[in-house]
């Protein structure tokens, strides 16, 4: 692994169908995965949190 590179974690997520859907939809139309929509969206969140990731 090269210095400064780290390994993305992996969960596992659950996701009620009506949500996974909606975020389906939101990829798409940013042309991102499923995966990286869902880390936008929990960047964003913890941006608006005042929790953002140093």
């Amino acid at each position: 692994m090269a210095q400064g590179k780290r390994e993305p974690k992996k969960v596992l997520l659950r996701l009620d169908p009506a949500i996974h859907e909606a975020i389906a939809k939101w990829a798409s139309d940013d042309l991102r995965s499923v995966n990286a929509q869902i880390e936008y969206a929990l960047r964003l969140a913890l941006k608006q949190a005042g929790r953002d990731p140093k």
